[in-house]
């Protein structure tokens, strides 16, 4: 069972859903926009939220052909691996003594309970950040409050400070918040995303609270 459904119920009774709705029918139309449209909501059609034990925000989708799949971070298996992606791999390597495959299909991840968000669920060709706007921000708002009040364990893998500002929004003493720079090579390289261990700690954190840890390998 997956049941967003109360929280789209909600969603679709704001303003800011049917000028959404809008922006996207005239974009899909005129433009090519990633990721297709049947795979906006893979993240919540992969991760129920009862099965929510880890969030991860992603900024937008990725905006070359073939590489956007509805999941934060995550491309098809037979696409080049991104460069944030290769650094979170190496960290998983470093951290849980892994040897990662090169393989950037997360579907395993979202499938055992990881829930990967990006916060512009859509982007046009070749143009970052070109669906930036002001109700993604309030559908993002929404969702993350909505998350900060589910009683279940729950780890928020903060990375960068794109994703660091729904900090303030996450106030629920249950959940655990891990923060980092981003895993891009502009920030990974510059210190303060390798060695922080932030697999462990999560797994640790679910295993203190009777929950199945993440299985990361790939």
């Amino acid at each position: 069972m997956n049941s967003w459904k109360d929280f789209f119920l909600e969603v679709s009774k704001k303003d800011y859903s049917k000028t959404l709705h809008q922006f996207l029918d005239e974009e899909y139309k005129n433009y090519t926009i990633y990721p297709p449209r049947e795979l906006m909501f893979n993240a919540f059609n992969l991760t129920s939220v009862e099965n929510i034990k880890v969030v991860i925000i992603g900024q937008d989708p990725y905006h070359e052909p073939g590489q956007a799949m509805g999941l934060s971070f995550s491309v098809p298996s037979t696409t080049k691996t991104p460069p944030s992606l290769i650094n979170i791999f190496k960290e998983l390597e470093n951290d849980l003594g892994l040897k990662m495959r090169n393989d950037g299909d997360l579907t395993y991840l979202a499938k055992q309970g990881v829930f990967l968000i990006n916060a512009y669920l859509s982007v046009r060709k070749g143009e970052p950040l070109s669906h930036r706007r002001p109700e993604y921000d309030l559908f993002m708002a929404d969702l993350m409050e909505y998350l900060n009040k589910l009683d279940q364990p729950i780890v928020f893998m903060l990375w960068g400070n794109f994703a660091k500002k729904y900090e303030k929004i996450l106030t629920n003493p249950e959940h655990l918040i891990l923060k980092s720079v981003h895993p891009s090579p502009l920030g990974a390289n510059h210190g303060g995303w390798f060695n922080l261990h932030q697999f462990s700690r999560c797994n640790e954190y679910l295993k203190a609270h009777n929950v199945k840890p993440i299985d990361w390998q790939n």
